[in-house]
């Protein structure tokens, strides 16, 4: 069952049920029934979503503001359906853009229940400094879902979302709203604040270098929410990144055995390797182990990827072996070519022994 399957009879008549509750005249069975006439079955999560928000438009007041009244009311009806529960601040962006007040208090109230994360970006095209100010207002807000809608909602490359041009060019203004949230009691904000750093650095790492420099060591919470927000820089072995975390002196680190077992794997196949390290020192060493693959695409070029092995400390007492297992299958999010790939050790960002390998 794909997704958009959260949209499906048993949704649309919970929701159905629950406008009718709130709104007797609403003519429950008629909107059922247009809900899913036509193309339906073949409309993707976001087509459906914008079809039944439309229809809802169709069959309740007019007047946007008795429209919202009685949205607000079903909310709470919805919130075992989250990602379905969209609707209600998709509305907002389809009919609400010039009621503000209006539209900022519901969209205030839908995100406790489902999440306005997406609604909200049009209304920074239409006054951004009015927004940061409003975003800025809730991530002081006693709810957790309302705080993290203040950091999901500035994000520069929420996925799914309207991108942001304006913070990925100059994401200055959203740095006041994560210094709020960067001690967050809930895991739920914490994710979101370090997503928001991680989209940030991918535009203007200096920023996020400075801000965990100044950050780091303060706070449990923090640190974790630093760690997640550089994961990209880590991946691409940006030094000052790795130098934060404490990952340095990897020539203190001795690669003892690299073994690719095949030099040839199929595709639909595994790939096991296995390496070995030795500290030089007696003083321990942190250590951030990764394997890059540079694979064959299509065209016969290359693209590497990164994987993260793990994160551990070495002495010269206590060798570390590994080893690991990579899978060729093909994916929906990835398909395997021929032809010949490399596997990289990465060892604190710097590459240590490669080797080829040809896949068939």
């Amino acid at each position: 069952m794909g997704v958009k399957e959260v949209y499906n009879e048993e949704f649309i008549s919970l929701l159905a049920r629950g406008v009718r509750q709130a709104y007797p005249q609403f003519y429950e069975a008629d909107f059922v029934r247009r809900v899913f006439e036509g193309n339906w079955a073949e409309k993707a999560l976001k087509e459906r979503m914008r079809h039944v928000t439309t229809c809802l438009h169709d069959f309740l007041p007019s007047n946007y503001e008795e429209a919202i009244t009685i949205l607000k009311n079903v909310a709470p009806q919805l919130e075992e359906h989250e990602l379905a529960g969209i609707i209600l601040p998709d509305f907002v962006e389809m009919y609400g853009l010039h009621n503000w007040d209006v539209s900022i208090d519901a969209l205030e109230w839908f995100t406790q229940y489902t999440t306005s994360e997406y609604a909200v970006r049009p209304f920074f095209i239409e006054d951004q400094d009015k927004m940061v100010e409003q975003m800025t207002k809730w991530s002081l807000h006693p709810h957790h879902r309302v705080r993290r809608l203040a950091s999901e909602g500035i994000r520069s490359r929420l996925p799914w979302g309207m991108a942001l041009q304006q913070f990925k060019k100059d994401p200055l203004p959203i740095i006041p709203i994560l210094t709020n949230l960067k001690e967050d009691e809930s895991l739920y904000v914490r994710k979101s604040v370090a997503n928001n750093m991680n989209d940030i650095s991918k535009d203007n790492p200096e920023i996020v270098l400075k801000l965990a420099q100044e950050w780091i060591g303060k706070h449990s919470h923090t640190d974790w929410i630093i760690k997640h927000g550089c994961r990209t820089l880590l991946k691409k072995g940006n030094q000052q990144a790795l130098s934060i975390f404490g990952f340095q002196d990897s020539h203190l680190v001795q690669v003892i055995d690299f073994a690719v077992s095949k030099e040839r794997v199929s595709i639909g196949e595994d790939l096991p390797f296995s390496f070995e390290l030795k500290g030089e020192t007696e003083e321990p060493v942190k250590i951030r182990i990764e394997y890059a693959i540079d694979f064959v695409k299509a065209r016969g070029n290359r693209n590497r990827r990164v994987f993260k092995v793990t994160e551990n400390e070495i002495t010269n007492g206590k060798p570390l072996s590994y080893k690991k297992v990579h899978s060729f299958k093909d994916l929906s999010t990835r398909k395997h070519y021929k032809g010949v790939h490399t596997i990289t050790l990465i060892l604190n960002g710097k590459e240590i022994v490669k080797e080829d390998f040809y896949v068939e």
